[in-house]
């Protein structure tokens, strides 16, 4: 080795996918991967994470999981949300390690809490329901008071994100008027009801669909979706009241201080 050249060999891990790649196409490269090896994060993820072009757009995590990605065929935008905060998780620990300083409000005596939480002590929620068809991101239920069919799927980054464009275009239009959060979720995830794709047809029925129908659907996407189980337990330092909390990810889950 060159006395003018400094080696250093990045480390290299193996992250679970919650999915274990069951409901991506063949044609995508997480097709049935249980595991994806990621590199450790390095100043140059620092340049990404900093980025103002990257936060603008609203890429950074993108971006950020595209670079640490061994493999250059990986786009993360075929990721459905789980999958993309188990990458984002393991990254975040490769960089930084796995403590964790976030404050939390206690929802009984609403005093400020200063936790450490340990990221590796996090547990991985499995996919736990079979796909209507291998290599398809989607999922059957029959709403409980319409006995409608619904076929659904979990959100990747790219969906929440227009999901999201969508709803903020609303809101600029309506203002304090504007009441879709809701429809808009369910609206989101929905891929066809009955045998109907169109998707007019779908918003009109999902704007008259029975109440408890709408809870029931939100409820069993959340309770199946796979991912990172981010709820923990938490007692308050205040007022010695438990409760369970959902880790709150703030500016400083990327950059902590040292």
């Amino acid at each position: 080795m060159s006395e003018n050249e400094i080696k250093w060999e990045i480390p290299v891990e193996a992250v679970p996918l919650p999915t274990n790649g069951k409901i991506y196409s063949p044609e995508s490269f997480f097709y049935e991967k249980e595991t994806v090896e990621i590199k450790s994060m390095t100043a140059k993820e620092e340049d990404i994470l900093s980025s103002q072009a990257y936060i603008k757009k609203g890429t950074v995590l993108t971006e950020l999981i595209k670079s640490c990605v061994m493999s250059q065929e990986a786009d993360p935008n075929d990721l459905i949300l789980g999958d993309r905060t188990a990458l984002t998780m393991a990254i975040r620990i490769t960089g930084y390690g796995s403590n964790y300083d976030v404050g939390i409000t206690c929802r009984h005596c609403g005093e400020n809490n200063q936790k450490n939480v340990s990221l590796t002590e996090l547990g991985i929620k499995p996919l736990e329901i079979e796909p209507v068809e291998s290599g398809k991101n989607v999922f059957e239920y029959i709403l409980p008071v319409s006995k409608k069919r619904v076929l659904f799927k979990f959100l990747t980054g790219k969906d929440e994100n227009e999901k999201n464009k969508n709803i903020e275009s609303m809101q600029k239009i309506y203002g304090e008027n504007f009441l879709g959060n809701i429809t808009k979720n369910i609206e989101s995830h929905i891929i066809e009801i009955d045998g109907v794709q169109k998707r007019s047809e779908i918003k009109k029925f999902i704007d008259i669909m029975p109440a408890y129908d709408s809870k029931s659907l939100r409820s069993y996407i959340k309770k199946s979706e796979p991912g990172i189980e981010t709820v923990f337990p938490f007692s308050c330092d205040h007022c010695s009241a438990e409760s369970e909390v959902d880790l709150p990810i703030t500016t400083n889950f990327f950059w902590p201080t040292l």
